[in-house]
């Protein structure tokens, strides 16, 4: 408002003294105004814009302005359509005044336009533009796509019933401080337990847990490494503790003989989503098929043989129901 009232001028920034020697944008959200010297338009197209009564200017900036996907394929067209009768109008205008002053001289092009540029430039260039908008929508739907289709090899939660077992160098882990002690395999027991510690659902997240669990039993214990032989994640993967080989460190007194398996979270009142439970009997299948379990061996739970929780009511109610729990320690 406080612009419009002193009529400053859009180019050279200095207020405009003459009412006369100005030019005003049409746009009514706009109203800029300019000196008619400022406008870059010529002698003859400024005195065609004052005789033409449905011929008007607009400002650079008005004219500039740009907006997104379908909104601003429409504008184009209205001001492709715009420019085309205001055109008619000119050539119309501008001819019959050429015949009277100089039959030689050519009529003047599009006042919002430098002379050097025609009718047929002005449409090119509309049609250009709105060519590259379309194709940029239409690569970047179809890049998405392709970024979704590609990214499904490596699916941040696993729900296909495919055994995945993330090894210690690849969730960050430490590698253990001395030469542990060798399993003789096969072995024919397995210890199910809890972290007792927060879930996780994806493979970054669960990772960390690993390693909070690690630096754990590393630092605070002293032990030479995590001491479970695997960990099973809510996002449907296995994490490598000391694996198949090597005896573990997770229940006092049955640590030989025995791989110690615990799922990452706390199963007292909740609990573990299926990718998990599905995750641990694969590993258990598999452990079988590599004959580092018997065919026949005992499933236990944690508390069976320590004094704890582990591994929470909810999952030991689970595991109960599985074919190779043993209730005879």
């Amino acid at each position: 408002m406080s612009r419009n009232a002193l009529k400053i001028c859009l180019k050279c920034h200095e207020m405009i003294v003459d009412s006369s020697g100005h030019i005003q944008c049409d746009n009514g959200l706009c109203g800029r105004f300019c000196h008619r010297k400022c406008s870059e338009l010529s002698e003859d197209q400024l005195k065609v814009l004052d005789r033409v009564p449905n011929l008007r200017w607009k400002c650079d900036i008005c004219l500039g302005k740009m907006i997104t996907g379908a909104k601003l394929i429409q504008c184009l067209e209205n001001s492709l359509r715009e420019h085309e009768k205001r055109l008619e109008i000119l050539e119309q205008s501008l001819e019959n005044r050429s015949k009277l002053d100089d039959p030689a001289q050519p009529p003047p092009l599009c006042p919002f336009l430098p002379n050097t540029i025609g009718r047929k430039a002005v449409t090119i260039t509309v049609v250009f533009v709105l060519s590259t908008i379309l194709l940029g929508i239409v690569l970047a739907t179809t890049t998405n796509l392709f970024g979704k289709s590609l990214n499904q090899t490596d699916l941040d939660v696993i729900d296909n019933s495919t055994l995945v077992i993330v090894t210690v160098a690849q969730w960050g882990g430490r590698p253990a401080k001395n030469k542990l002690a060798t399993q003789n395999l096969p072995v024919n027991r397995v210890v199910i337990s809890h972290t007792a510690a927060e879930g996780c659902e994806s493979r970054e997240v669960c990772s960390a847990r690993v390693n909070v669990v690690q630096s754990f039993h590393m630092d605070s214990w002293d032990w030479d490494h995590i001491g479970y032989n695997f960990l099973v994640g809510g996002d449907g993967r296995v994490y490598e503790g000391r694996g198949w080989g090597y005896v573990g460190a997770h229940t006092k007194g049955y640590n030989t003989g025995t791989i110690g398996v615990s799922f990452i979270g706390t199963f007292t009142k909740q609990r573990p989503n299926e990718r998990q439970l599905k995750a641990c009997q694969m590993l258990l299948e598999e452990g079988v098929r590599l004959k580092k379990l018997t065919p026949k061996y005992r499933l236990y739970g944690h508390r069976q043989l320590s004094a704890t929780e582990s591994p929470g009511e909810e999952l030991y109610k689970i595991i109960q129901t599985w074919p190779h729990w043993s209730h005879e320690i």
